[in-house]
């Protein structure tokens, strides 16, 4: 295993050719990966590796499907980064938009996917995605997630449809997953950390080498056990957004300096173990940035939930040397993020500076301790913002009169963003937060058919094999919209889990 600082022993080219290589290695195992005579200490139908948002999806609905499954995470915790994500679950057609008489449909969440990710994402993939939305949020609530009671309206999308949990937090679906599946008899291992797949002669993946008792990151940590999968094995490890070498081979510029929104275990291990049996990989270098992050907290923070749902959506955000707004708010994340690394100055960052007023913030559950900790900052005054950040007064005092303008007449004709949720800004006290963006989500990752099984470089499938999330690579191209990690994780992973369940089992 390979920890968070891993030593560039390849270059991404050699790399990428051998994941290549290692596509024969698929068909025609070596005779240390082939499963001759393998002691199981305990064999299942399907085992999955993981436990956010796809990971659980799968579990529990191959268990629904009649499958006997075991799920690990090398973690002390159950959840991975959906557990500190936002709670934003993009649904095309929720109750609540049929509620407040908002047109949505698949196709439309279709239109804006596609149209963020620049063109080049797998559409195949994606119409798996917006067509199963719904069926997979009306799911969640069978097993108890609870969501709020409001629609919110995200960067790229053309109509409010985002539905967040009531915690603001992705722990808010994978706590009650976490417990369906415990109660509906999945065996739930952590701190146990997948080492490298089990297949047999004819290279099927029939199960995997694991360390029970692992510590992350100690690599000599556990005790080595071998774990049988008669149907297959889905992997649903995330990204690899923590781990600065890999991410820096795909985007140099994506180096020590930029801090991340993951959990210190987001090392993509999983990943690296696909490709090093030939999965194809698919995009490696679409790594995205959360734009709505501030330099003032280390990882995620209380901001990102200010700004995603106050700053955004019912504020402006301006640049602080000239008190002006410079991008539409509410683009798509990669727009919003690439606008704001080019505020360079001397080679030192000019962060943005992101606001809303009194009315604005009612919604922001992060603001009492954003207030707290001193990374959301408190205004009687628009003079008082532009002081305290060092902005010109009149420039910025006019641009706030302009877009109140904008929003009074519904016409932003300065960057054409939409207003369904934007509010005049005059209700004093004012909340501002610095702006700058952290590594988020991996777009990139291994190849996968619609019907999640993962594709070698030939373009077949490795038999026994199944992935979801953030592990797999084409759905969202160039950029992901928000509020659709979980989207893609909870329809996939369902995917995933009842097509393994399905599988044909294999003679272990």
């Amino acid at each position: 295993m390979q920890t968070n600082e891993m030593a560039p022993v390849q270059s991404r080219r050699r790399f990428l050719a051998g994941a290549a290589a290692a596509a024969a290695a698929v068909a025609a195992p070596s005779a240390n990966a082939a499963a001759k005579k393998v002691a199981f200490d305990k064999i299942f139908d399907v085992i999955v590796v993981g436990s956010g948002f796809a990971a659980l999806a799968a579990a529990l609905r191959a268990k629904e499907e009649g499958a006997s499954v075991l799920l690990v995470e090398k973690m002390p915790a159950f959840g991975g980064n959906s557990a500190i994500n936002g709670g934003a679950f993009a649904v095309a057609g929720s109750p609540l938009q049929e509620k407040e008489g908002i047109k949505d449909s698949p196709e439309l969440m279709l239109k804006d996917m596609i149209r963020s990710g620049r063109g080049l994402s797998h559409v195949d993939l994606l119409k798996m995605i917006v067509e199963g939305t719904r069926p997979a949020f009306d799911w969640v609530v069978k097993y108890g997630v609870k969501f709020k009671p409001f629609v919110q309206h995200f960067g790229g999308h053309s109509v409010p449809r985002i539905m967040q949990t009531l915690e603001s937090t992705g722990g808010g679906i994978t706590r009650p997953l976490t417990e369906a599946c415990a109660k509906n008899g999945v065996e739930l291992h952590k701190r146990c950390l997948m080492e490298d797949f089990v297949r047999n002669d004819s290279g099927r993946i029939i199960g995997i080498r694991a360390r029970e008792g692992y510590l992350f990151p100690n690599e000599k940590s556990g005790v080595p056990m071998t774990y049988g999968a008669r149907r297959g094995v889905v992997m649903a490890t995330g990204g690899f957004a923590r781990n600065i070498w890999f991410r820096k081979q795909q985007d140099p510029l994506l180096d020590e300096r930029l801090d991340s929104t993951n959990q210190p275990g987001a090392t993509g291990e999983g990943l690296l173990k696909m490709l090093s049996i030939g999965a194809a990989p698919v995009q490696l270098d679409q790594i995205q940035l959360g734009p709505w992050s501030s330099p003032e907290e280390k990882g995620f923070g209380l901001v990102s939930q200010f700004n995603t749902i106050a700053g955004f959506p019912m504020g402006i955000m301006v640049d602080p040397r000239t008190g002006r707004r410079f991008c539409n708010e509410l683009a798509d994340r990669k727009e919003r993020a690439d606008k704001i690394l080019t505020m360079i100055e001397n080679g030192k960052p000019v962060y943005p500076i992101c606001f809303t007023d009194s009315k604005g913030v009612e919604k922001a559950q992060t603001l009492k301790n954003g207030l707290k900790y001193n990374v959301i900052h408190k205004f009687d005054t628009l003079e008082g913002i532009a002081k305290a950040f060092g902005m010109p007064v009149a420039p910025f005092v006019k641009q706030v009169e302009e877009f109140n303008g904008y929003v009074k007449a519904k016409n932003d004709t300065q960057f054409h963003r939409p207003l369904q949720l934007a509010i005049v800004l005059d209700k004093p006290p004012f909340y501002a937060v610095k702006v700058w963006p952290k590594v988020h989500y991996c777009m990139g990752g291994a190849a996968i058919s619609p019907k999640a099984e993962v594709l070698d470089v030939m373009g077949k499938p490795i038999p026994g094999l199944f992935a979801a999330g953030e592990v797999t690579g084409g759905a969202h191209g160039a950029s992901r919209l928000g509020g659709c990690a979980i989207a893609d994780g909870l329809c996939f992973g369902r995917i995933a889990g009842e097509t393994a369940a399905h599988n044909k089992a294999a003679s272990i």
